[in-house]
């Protein structure tokens, strides 16, 4: 006897095959207008799935899982945060929460340092020089000037494996390693990287040219670079945000660059995504990102694979290897 296939309701586009693969392992209801789903179609997919397939736009809070129907037994996220899902409301109505780690780490430090290196040698500004208009007369010695990385310090807010991957990306370039963490990471680890640790973000923050945000958004985390912080780094210091935009304080920021009070801006995250503050779209020392840093075939493909091996080992009734619990975020 044949056994039956759980109901599997994803909320978005994703590469064909990966689809292709979840049609043939689970009853895959696919979203082929690749359009955001409400906050009720949300809903009403909870009373319908036994999986549901959120990604990290969906906003899976307690009003819309305390209203799924008791079928609903895993939340299988695309996206290696969970910060979209209320996980103990999860945890409190017997569904499980999974995510999909580690699988976009080289993108996402790949595209770390593509914005350091954006925003220091002005790669933009340039390159919007050419064209119709005409703009760029010629070469010039003393045009269109940006700042030399090699030499300079790099701090790391976040020690996990995208600000690891990211380090090792800067250390290639001559950048000297600095970061904070919750904590210390293994001597071996800062031996390779010839890293130098910061128990207090305050002091490091004053002390290097260049910082990487590169943590997980969690409430501890919020505004983490608040305006009091960032009023201490250097006015020609250069921020490089590829985590969650809600990890700095959005406003202040802008209000900084305006002033002259940093040296540029790199960000691919936005607090209010897709939304982004008028004043930094108009900022030529901001270079602005729509949200792209894993944005990969082959990451999407690996986060796809993520997800239907957490389906597969959970329907098989045993724990997915990507739970993640209330007491981990």
């Amino acid at each position: 006897m044949t056994k039956r296939k759980p109901v599997v309701i994803i909320s978005r586009k994703l590469p064909d095959v990966v689809e292709t693969r979840m049609r043939e392992l689970f009853d895959t209801r696919l979203n082929e207008s690749d359009e955001p789903m409400s906050q009720s179609a949300l809903i009403e997919a909870t009373k319908t799935a036994e999986v549901l397939v959120p990604t990290v736009t969906d906003k899976i809070d307690k009003a819309v899982i305390m209203q799924a129907g008791d079928q609903l037994k895993l939340i299988a996220n695309f996206g290696t945060g969970v910060d979209n899902i209320d996980v103990e409301a999860a945890s409190n109505r017997g569904i499980t929460v999974t995510n999909t780690p580690g699988v976009l780490t080289e993108d996402t430090a790949d595209m770390t340092m593509a914005l350091i290196l954006a925003v220091a040698r002005r790669v933009i500004e340039g390159a919007n020089t050419i064209g119709d208009e005409n703009v760029w007369k010629g070469w010039s010695p003393t045009w269109m000037l940006g700042h030399r990385i090699y030499g300079k310090r790099l701090g790391i807010v976040g020690m996990g494996r995208i600000g690891q991957a990211v380090a090792r990306r800067a250390k290639a370039f001559g950048l000297q390693i600095h970061y904070h963490n919750r904590k210390r990471v293994h001597s071996t680890i800062e031996e390779e990287l010839e890293a130098t640790y910061w128990d207090s973000l305050p002091q490091m923050l004053a002390r290097v040219d260049v910082v990487s945000v590169n943590c997980p958004h969690t409430p501890g985390t919020y505004h983490l670079l608040s305006a009091g912080l960032l009023k201490l780094m250097k006015p020609t210091a250069i921020i490089v945000n590829t985590a969650r935009g809600e990890i700095i304080d959005e406003n202040a920021l802008t209000r900084m660059l305006e002033a002259g009070e940093l040296g540029g801006v790199g960000l691919d995250v936005f607090e209010h995504e897709p939304a982004v503050n008028k004043k930094l779209l108009k900022n030529p020392r901001a270079v602005l990102l729509p949200h792209m840093g894993s944005a990969t075939i082959e990451g999407r493909i690996d986060m796809g694979e993520k997800v239907i091996i957490n389906i597969k080992t959970f329907t098989d009734g045993h724990t997915p290897p990507d739970r993640v619990l209330p007491s981990m975020v």
